[in-house]
């Protein structure tokens, strides 16, 4: 009986691999990890030599490229047309949609900017999945966001996750694990892409 709780244990160890993992609870909590000590847990960025040595985490298990310069030409155009850092514009498209432009959250939001229905009509996005039209879309609302809260940045990478209405009530990054994490998670990428 020792022998075979070994072996399972040995088994198990042996086809994990590097990276992050993921899981959702049955209260939609998401939890993060990368040392999966639960079968529960899935692999989601999976962890590869960046060929210096150390660990490049770049793409994802599900089937898109982590970081990509596919949509560079309209993050540019849109960055300069709406007078937002590109930086930023990348850190926020990563950090919503890992570049998949056919995303869809457990929420409703869609494409590459995550929009949310009631935003992309505001908006005027006829279609959320084109690139082009989410990411114009997206930095607009951005755009509008920065005014909202006077270029408080914090304030407005929060109220792009959590709601307008919610951070102006509260006046501070909503006290949300999703949220608070999510500001900090852009404001990395951007450090990122700003180098």
């Amino acid at each position: 009986m020792v022998v075979i709780v070994i072996l399972c244990i040995v088994g198990f160890a042996s086809t994990l691999q590097a990276g992050i993992y993921r899981y959702e609870d049955e209260n939609g909590v998401i939890h993060f990890t990368n040392c999966p000590r639960d079968s529960k847990f899935k692999l989601y960025i999976r962890e590869k030599e960046d060929g210096l040595g150390g660990p490049n985490m770049t793409t994802a298990s599900y089937g898109y490229i982590r970081d990509s310069t596919a949509y560079d030409h309209l993050i540019s155009e849109f960055a300069q047309k709406y007078e937002i850092d590109f930086a930023l514009v990348k850190a926020i498209i990563r950090a919503e949609s890992g570049f998949n432009a056919q995303a869809v959250s457990r929420k409703g939001a869609r494409g590459l900017m995550q929009l949310m229905p009631d935003t992309a009509q505001r908006m005027n996005v006829s279609n959320v999945y084109n690139p082009r039209d989410n990411i114009d879309g997206g930095v607009r609302y951005f755009k509008y966001l920065l005014y909202l809260f006077n270029n408080d940045l914090r304030l407005s990478l929060a109220a792009y996750n959590a709601g307008e209405n919610l951070v102006a009530e509260l006046g501070s990054i909503p006290p949300y694990r999703e949220t608070v994490d999510y500001v900090h998670r852009v404001l990395n990428y951007y450090q990122y892409y700003r180098q």
